[in-house]
């Protein structure tokens, strides 16, 4: 792992004290960005600019902020994923039964707590700048290494953190336009280790394939925002898909090119990993004095996350997991009511859809389907300063898992440990606080 720290990632691990167990958006996607968004399931985002926490998904809004705007705040995060099914182990030459065993993991993501910060300012009546901290993609499972299908994997993480400078300016009462550049500080990892029952003798825990490393990397974004009239708006931000090359190491027999070949196996090497490109299409529309229409469609480019490949220094190239996602939607629409002069209420629905086929689902990464239920309110303190709580139920999809999917990668692991047919069940708990400042 790389030990040299620039003077920005240092302030980015400072200000973001923990990182996501689990991506609660498609694949390791993380939506939670405020918990003003939260409150509404984060519908229409590109065309909302609540306070300076609106730059994230489009920083064309940072025109519609007045003054000088901070807004600090955290979500926490509750998942209870589970994989159940069973593990059945083949003799290789004769294809007979050795043995079946259950696979079970219970709630193998942990809770964690997503903080986030924000500042804006207009300089003048048409430009305006801002900063952000926070973070677009992040996951983290370990099923153990008593889990009987563990030899198809069973830890991995993608833990990312980002800092976001932006410019916006409008061009005129009906169009603004904004940019920015993205910091990305990441790390990643996957492991797979022997089962109890393995045909290779070897003891359970031992490690088959392992490999973890980290970089840093610059990415993009661009947004614009359509004042139709004073009740309706449209908003469109895009976002550069990031390459990371992630330096470390790889260790584990699994690596060896001759299987059953036991031996240690240690080298130094990098793995490829794209964060996807995102787009989203919002839209703003105030119905009367109190009751606001919201909606959003979100895309992810999740086609381009193929395989995890070690490019290793001393040794030939090895796949360490296949993978083959495919792009995925999001669909949310919310309301906005002010009960009262100092009291807004919100509430959202949202269907994020899966960025993998039944067939390429795996336990490490159990991604299906999702709906979100989302409530929250906005209290105004003082004319400057606010408070945002929000509160989201999300439900995922019972969906299918079988390994090996029939790829060379698996098809080894299958041979060592046996094949898996089970399926994930699961939801999580989301809960955010931020307090808002204007200067």
């Amino acid at each position: 792992m790389k030990t040299n720290k620039t003077l920005l990632s240092t302030a980015v691990a400072f200000s973001l004290l923990s990182s996501a167990n689990l991506a609660n958006a498609a694949g390791f996607q993380l939506a939670e960005y405020s918990a003003t968004g939260l409150g509404r399931a984060y519908a229409g985002e590109a065309a909302m600019a609540d306070n300076a926490s609106a730059q994230w998904r489009n920083p064309a809004m940072l025109t519609y902020l007045e003054g000088t705007q901070v807004s600090v705040g955290a979500i926490y995060v509750n998942p209870n994923i589970d994989v159940k099914g069973t593990t059945t182990l083949k003799h290789p030459l004769t294809g007979q039964t050795v043995a079946v065993t259950d696979s079970e993991s219970d709630d193998f993501a942990h809770d964690a707590i997503i903080p986030n910060l924000y500042i804006s300012h207009r300089y003048n009546d048409q430009l305006a700048i801002g900063f952000a901290l926070g973070t677009n993609y992040g996951m983290e499972t370990d099923l153990g290494k008593d889990f009987t299908a563990s030899h198809f994997g069973n830890e991995a993480s993608v833990i990312s953190k980002e800092a976001n400078l932006n410019l916006a300016y409008q061009l005129n009462k009906q169009f603004s336009i904004g940019g920015g550049v993205r910091y990305i500080i990441a790390e990643g990892s996957f492991g797979a280790t022997a089962p109890k029952k393995n045909i290779l003798g070897v003891q359970q825990g031992t490690t088959l394939k392992y490999m973890e490393g980290d970089d840093t990397a610059w990415g993009w974004q661009i947004g614009s925002a359509w004042q139709i009239n004073e009740n309706h708006r449209v908003g469109f931000t895009y976002k550069s898909e990031v390459e990371l090359k992630l330096e470390g190491h790889a260790e584990g027999f699994g690596f060896n090119k001759i299987l059953g070949d036991t031996r240690d196996f240690y080298d130094t090497g990098s793995m490829t990993l794209s964060l996807p490109a995102t787009a989203e299409l919002a839209s703003f529309h105030q119905l009367s004095e109190q009751l606001a229409l919201h909606t959003s469609i979100n895309w992810t480019d999740w086609s381009s996350f193929k395989e995890l490949y070690a490019d290793l220094d001393n040794n030939p190239g090895s796949t360490v997991k296949e993978e083959h996602w495919k792009d995925n939607y999001r669909f949310a629409v919310g309301a906005t009511y002010q009960l009262q002069p100092k009291l807004a209420l919100r509430t959202g629905i949202a269907y994020d859809t899966s960025a993998v086929s039944d067939k390429n689902r795996t336990i490490t990464i159990p991604e299906t389907d999702r709906t979100w239920l989302s409530i929250g309110a906005t209290y105004d303190w003082t004319q400057d300063f606010t408070l945002d709580a929000g509160f989201t139920y999300i439900i995922a999809k019972d969906a299918p898992i079988k390994e090996s999917r029939g790829y060379s990668s698996d098809e080894a692991a299958q041979a060592v440990g046996g094949q898996f047919v089970g399926e994930t069940t699961g939801n999580v708990w989301l809960i955010g606080v931020q307090a808002n400042y204007r200067f």
